[in-house]
């Protein structure tokens, strides 16, 4: 939460304020003081960012930016006091509450549940925490027979609306390689792809996510374009798994220097000897493994 990885343009488009605006409540208010990268260039935490949320939703009741600045405190002593109180069992029960709306096909509730939880919690926080959570939940409850496809793609839509609106705004490290990011073949459910999208996005890799699968043929044409070290494939069908592999296969034949990992419910238990140099991992310690070894 503090560390600083956002720039004044990324926390304008997370916020809703405008880069002047922030500038002139630092400079008047002492609000917070964003640090700064070795370049000298600003770069603010998720803490600033739920600070600035707080004080823009008050502008937006009507009250001063110098009275809301003045509640801030106050504010922040409220904060701790439900921590201390077991802020985990109020974002468990709103969770569950967004989970009954997007079941109950109810879009409004659920994106103000949703603007809610941007509210209390940091954006990594509600990201991974919870939306994450609902997307991985919801799918087992698909996979289960528990819910219809129509229950799953209307709450899968809405989910994945609001998490690529806060991966988009991630700063990209220039540094750091590309990565393309896909379905393999007949592969129509993206949750798992998604959620490992965020994650390499959070790192500050800049990601070309391309979701469901591909007509055959075209993940070449985006390979030429956008020339990615990293190529991620999501299969999470068995039946899909030997065309996944076929096309990492194809793939890695015209491009030996790129690096291609398969992920998804079909690469774990038990797999062909062929999958393991494939893998990439379930769980986030796996992928960052994963990938650092191959920086």
């Amino acid at each position: 939460m503090n560390e600083g990885k956002y720039n004044i343009k990324a926390v304008s488009t997370l916020t809703g304020i405008q880069s002047g605006t922030l500038r002139a409540w630092e400079r008047r208010y002492s609000i917070l003081e964003p640090v700064r990268n070795e370049a000298g260039h600003r770069l603010y935490t998720d803490e600033h960012i739920r600070k600035l949320k707080w004080l823009s939703e008050k502008v937006q009741q009507g009250f001063t930016i110098s009275q809301a600045a003045s509640l801030l405190d106050q504010h922040e002593e409220e904060i701790q006091a439900r921590l201390s109180l077991g802020e985990t069992s109020q974002q468990d029960a709103l969770t569950e509450e967004l989970l009954q709306a997007l079941l109950r096909f109810d879009e409004m509730k659920s994106q103000e549940l949703i603007n809610k939880a941007f509210s209390l919690y940091t954006i990594d926080n509600v990201t991974i925490h919870i939306l994450a959570v609902l997307l991985v939940r919801i799918g087992t409850l698909w996979e289960k027979g528990e819910i219809t496809t129509a229950h799953e793609h209307f709450a899968t839509s809405i989910l994945r609306g609001r998490i690529g609106m806060v991966m988009h705004s991630f700063p990209h490290n220039g540094v750091l390689p590309k990565v393309v990011a896909v379905c393999g073949p007949d592969e129509w459910h993206e949750l798992g792809l998604l959620i490992f999208t965020l994650f390499v996005r959070r790192l500050g890799y800049e990601v070309v996510y391309l979701g469901a699968s591909l007509k055959e043929g075209d993940i070449f044409t985006v390979l030429e374009t956008v020339k990615p070290k990293f190529l991620f494939l999501s299969c999470t069908l068995q039946q899909n798994l030997e065309p996944t592999l076929q096309l990492a296969d194809e793939v890695k034949e015209s491009y030996p220097d790129m690096h291609i990992g398969v992920g998804g419910s079909a690469t774990t238990g038990s797999v062909p000897d062929r999958v393991r140099p494939y893998i990439v991992g379930s769980t986030q310690s796996e992928w960052s493994e994963w990938m650092n070894s191959r920086l």
